[in-house]
């Protein structure tokens, strides 16, 4: 209860907050719906004993039975609207709240950092919140309002019982309670079990989407993977099966229990009840009203316990989203804002990083410095720390030690969004958008780009897009990917979209990670012939292991164990024989090798 109650008060508050008249019509009509069936009781009892005292004494008075039929056609009429209107009230709510709470979860984990999606940790609260947790709050305030409506129907009715037979109270006490323990332990348990689960429920997950993923299917296929796949997912899901067994067997033997003493225990006072008026203590209303209402109270009981118990249940996945929503960023945002125009000067001074949860240093007291409009290749063996080092540069993570600074001033003092529009990048995973061609390269600013259609064309002529788009069915209006379409580009074409999408930014710092990994080298000459147009005014980062990429740079940085080795350019490293030259050695040879062969 301590965890729940914090998630009732929280869900009520920004329920209310959402749309007050739509909650204000589920708990009008609610209410209402539930008690006039007492009233309806009352009615019928008054009813059925005028129609007896008029047969036995022979009068033919109906004074005093037509107001009652007209009271009674009047509470079953509202009941009915009240019925229509709290369905009509349930529907429009869950669609608000289906709105705002998956829209709150994705905005929410727009604000994270990218840390928070590399730690497996933190990947759990996600998967929780992400259990269709709109579902779960919408189901609570329904279960919420539901349950306390219900319970004013059981007291209603329990208050006719009470004037007709006090015994019916002592079994209230007897059954209800213990029968809402029972259940609420039962929904405690699915929540642990479901929750536990968290971790294997993404690994469920990974095994669907390669069995399903377009691009995971080639080679699964070629290691005949699918069998071993599809077992590994058998045994999760099995292990999920019995666990859910044992619980559906427990709320099995809860819910027979409680009906069979239910019923044994109510009829006992139903026949206690037609005794009495058999001996002239209770009129023959008396007993039709307590039939009616003893036969209907178990079942409202039993609903209202199970209601009750759901919606826990419920409560506990709304702590899921509450834990998610808590989860705050680690990159806290500075206020400064970028001056424009930007110089992009860059300043890394002494520094060290760790990834969170790890005790070793990728980058080991790293200084360099790159002048506004410079253009540096950065080279080394792979885990150097090249990547490391430029996500820094965009603040996906802060430095453990040392600073790095823009135009002289501390990243960390700008503004993020400031900073992310004054970085552009082109990562070795980039996106492939399912979009046209023309929104795959507007995204890359796409506040100013969507709908300037001639400024989109001319970057795609800049970057040499517009011999991939032009003879496209619908030329820029060609929808890509195929999972909606049914087009799509080689590796190197989509890179080269990528590249356009990079340059689409007006950015002052410009980071291509291996940005020809997956181009020819007649493409990879026609990219960078155009490099220096493409970087015109702007600080560049290219991180790459061809040799003819990186010596068009004005400057070489070579990274090792985590540091910068060497520095200059590719003439001066090749000179000074370090590093460099022996991985510059060994790329000739390797070329000299392949020419020989062909």
């Amino acid at each position: 209860m301590r965890a729940v109650l914090p998630a009732v008060s929280w869900a009520f508050r920004r329920t209310w907050a959402m749309n007050a008249p739509l909650v204000s019509g589920v708990l009008a009509t609610a209410f209402l719906r539930n008690l006039l069936p007492a009233a309806l009781v009352l009615v019928a009892r008054s009813l059925i004993n005028s129609v007896s005292q008029a047969v036995d004494s022979g009068e033919h008075v109906l004074s005093s039975i037509l107001p009652l039929f007209a009271l009674g056609l009047s509470a079953s009429i509202l009941e009915v609207l009240s019925r229509n209107l709290g369905i009509y009230f349930s529907d429009r709510l869950h669609d608000e709240l289906a709105l705002r709470i998956s829209s709150d979860v994705l905005e929410h984990a727009s604000q994270l950092d990218v840390a928070h999606f590399e730690d497996p940790g933190v990947q759990d609260v996600i998967e929780r919140a992400r259990q269709n947790t709109a579902g779960h709050f919408s189901k609570f305030i329904r279960g919420v309002v539901d349950t306390v409506a219900s319970s004013v129907q059981i007291v209603s009715l329990t208050v006719v019982l009470i004037v007709i037979e006090p015994v019916v109270t002592v079994l209230l006490i007897l059954f209800a309670p213990l029968y809402l323990l029972v259940h609420s332990r039962i929904a405690q348990l699915r929540y642990e079990t479901e929750r536990a689960r968290t971790t294997r429920r993404r690994w469920t997950s990974y095994y669907v989407s390669q069995l399903t993923d377009r691009a995971a299917i080639p080679e699964n296929r070629l290691l005949d993977l699918a069998p071993l796949f599809v077992r590994k997912f058998g045994v999760l899901m099995a292990g999920f099966r019995d666990q859910n067994r044992i619980l559906q067997r427990k709320g099995l033997s809860a819910r027979l229990l409680f009906s069979l003493l239910a019923i044994t225990a109510f009829y006992g006072a139903f026949a206690w009840v037609i005794y009495q008026a058999v001996v002239g203590v209770l009129e023959i209303g008396d007993v039709a009203v307590f039939g009616v209402a003893a036969f209907r109270l178990p079942r409202t009981i039993e609903s209202v316990v199970l209601t009750a118990t759901h919606a826990l249940e419920h409560s506990l996945y709304i702590t899921n989203l509450m834990e998610f929503l808590a989860v705050r960023p680690r990159i806290v945002s500075g206020s400064r804002p970028i001056p424009t125009p930007t110089g992009g000067a860059i300043e890394i001074r002494h520094v060290t990083f760790r990834y969170p949860g790890t005790d070793q240093p990728v980058l080991r007291g790293v200084s360099l410095e790159l002048r506004a409009g410079e253009t540096v290749a950065i080279v080394g063996e792979n885990g150097a720390g090249k990547t490391t080092l430029v996500k820094l540069l965009a603040r996906f993570y802060d430095p453990d030690e040392g600073v790095i600074r823009l135009d002289g001033v501390d990243l960390r003092e700008f503004s993020l969004a400031d900073l992310y529009r004054t970085v552009s990048f082109v990562f070795q995973a980039f996106n492939r958008f399912e979009a046209t061609a023309a929104e795959n390269i507007a995204f890359g600013s796409w506040r100013v780009l969507l709908d300037d259609r001639a400024k989109v064309e001319e970057i795609a002529r800049r970057a040499g897009v517009d011999a991939i788009v032009d003879p496209l069915p619908r030329g820029y209006d060609t929808h890509l990917g195929r999972k909606f379409g049914e087009i799509t580009l080689s590796q190197g074409q989509w890179q080269k979209i990528a590249i356009a999408r990079a340059i689409a930014r007006d950015a002052a710092l410009l980071v291509l990670d291996e940005p020809t990994a997956s181009l020819d080298a007649e493409t990879e000459h026609q990219i960078f012939s155009q490099f220096r147009e493409i970087a015109a005014g702007r600080t560049c980062i290219v991180i790459s292991h061809r040799f003819s990429t990186v010596r068009m740079a004005d400057r070489i940085a070579v990274m090792g164990g985590g540091r910068i080795v060497e520095l200059g350019t590719h003439d001066e490293l090749v000179a000074r024989g370090g590093r460099y030259a022996r991985l510059y050695d060994l790329h000739k040879a390797g070329g000299a090798a392949v020419a020989a062969e062909t």
